[in-house]
């Protein structure tokens, strides 16, 4: 099991940064190995990744949201894994990012890729990606502001 940790500022205000990450289908445009997300339903979303040449499919459920706060997930089908991003208002237009993931990897390609530190890697990459797309559009492609109570 991996515990992965990464935050950055974006400068947008929180709503916008939050809106943003509720647009799982727009992922693609900014996290690395992201084929395709489809979202199913409010809270369930069906995941095409390839990472070191590795293809994976996965359903993950949110298993809470509350807007302008966090988004938190597990995978219920696929690769085992799960995470939480939370959102702090650091000024009117700037928001801090904050990530975590706990992976569990499987097989020789996955594990070795985790031993040299590449899902924090990548991690920190998607965040900058995420900085990059969202302040250079300065606008949300779209947003979800439904909440879904932790069960």
């Amino acid at each position: 099991m991996t515990d992965t940790m990464q935050t950055i500022d974006v400068d947008v205000p929180i709503g916008t940064a939050y809106n943003q990450w509720t647009q799982f289908e727009s992922f693609p445009q900014f996290m690395d190995g992201v084929d395709e997300v489809t979202q199913k339903t409010d809270t369930l979303t069906h995941w095409k990744i390839s990472i070191g040449g590795v293809k994976r499919e996965f359903d993950a459920e949110i298993t809470e949201q509350h807007p302008d706060e966090r988004v938190a997930w597990r995978a219920v089908s696929g690769t085992e894994h799960a995470g939480v991003v939370t959102f702090h208002k650091l000024a009117d237009d700037k928001t801090r990012v904050a990530l975590q993931i706990e992976t569990h990897p499987q097989g020789l390609v996955e594990k070795a890729g985790d031993a040299l530190g590449l899902t924090n890697a990548n991690a920190k990459g998607d965040l900058k990606r995420f900085k990059q797309f969202i302040e250079k559009r300065g606008t949300e492609t779209g947003a979800w502001r439904g909440d879904v109570p932790r069960s």
